[in-house]
């Protein structure tokens, strides 16, 4: 039920041409038109797409092949936490529960914080310790949350993703690209969601004392060579995953539209071909 729906409201129809992926146009659709015909996109990266703001995929290479999907997994975390938040101004102390290997440790044993900062540290530093700190501070054990995780992907229709973690380590978390822009558009039109996601930095400090300045690992906010406006995106990467981006766009008609893509091959190649086809998007679509 759910793809039949998708499908009458997909009015992109996505085609593979030698050397390249081009959008064809369905002439019965009045909101988005080609301008004149689009041109061909090399996209190296193994899963891309471009969601417009109609709910129409502009652009889609391996859209639905699964994959892991690393720490854009934690937009759903974000999502969730939502829904069980204990209180922006409470105090969460830092435990051994929520100490975890991988990636900047932003967060210490310890140390006391709000739970606005620990939300900021986790989508904008992709801090996994603070991301387990967000999960139990909810009162929500880590199975439970991750359940909740799971019903939030069906309620949503993501038919193709799934949770056993909620960080992203794990390559049994998986989704495809037409799915994670799907949950892009969800999360991403979230308020708290953007506000943490659109940030270059978060400056804070330690209930009990340490100051803290948090950086953004989306290198897509500090460009200033870029024609559109970054609304906020997630990054993701493990070796199976690859390099990932999942990010929300405006460009100068401020019409907005979400790009992903998954299994780029370097750290700031992900970007690249994300500005790629974002620049495409702007170049080769018009909104009526």
């Amino acid at each position: 039920m759910f793809w039949n729906t998708i499908t009458n409201l997909i009015a992109i129809i996505i085609f593979a041409q030698p050397g390249g992926f081009v959008a064809d146009v369905n002439p019965n659709l009045n909101i988005i038109s080609s301008v004149e015909s689009p041109s061909v996109i090399m996209v190296e990266a193994e899963k891309a797409v471009v969601l417009g703001d109609d709910r129409s995929f502009l652009f889609a290479k391996d859209a639905d092949v699964v994959q892991p999907i690393a720490s854009i997994t934690k937009l759903m975390t974000a999502l969730v936490f939502l829904d069980n938040n204990p209180g922006w101004e409470e105090v969460y102390q830092i435990s051994s529960e929520d100490r975890v290997l991988g990636g900047r440790l932003n967060l210490y044993l310890g140390e006391r914080v709000k739970v606005k900062d620990i939300f900021n540290t986790s989508l904008i530093a992709s801090d996994n310790g603070a991301t387990l700190a967000l999960v139990h501070s909810t009162g929500l054990d880590e199975e439970e949350f991750v359940e909740e995780m799971n019903i939030k992907a069906k309620e949503l229709g993501l038919v193709n993703t799934s949770f056993v973690d909620p960080i992203g380590l794990s390559d049994s978390n998986v989704s495809t690209a037409r799915e994670v822009a799907w949950l892009a558009k969800t999360a991403l039109g979230d308020r708290d969601i953007t506000e943490a996601t659109s940030k270059k930095e978060h400056r804070f400090k330690a209930v009990n004392g340490r100051n803290k300045v948090i950086e953004s690992t989306n290198y897509l906010l500090f460009d200033t060579k870029k024609s559109f406006k970054v609304l906020g995106g997630k990054t993701g990467y493990t070796n199976e995953a690859g390099y990932c981006f999942v990010g929300r766009f405006r460009n100068s008609d401020d019409r907005e539209f979400i790009a992903a893509v998954l299994g780029s091959d370097g750290i700031n190649t992900r970007f690249q071909e994300t500005k790629k086809i974002v620049n495409w998007t702007i170049d080769n679509y018009i909104w009526k």
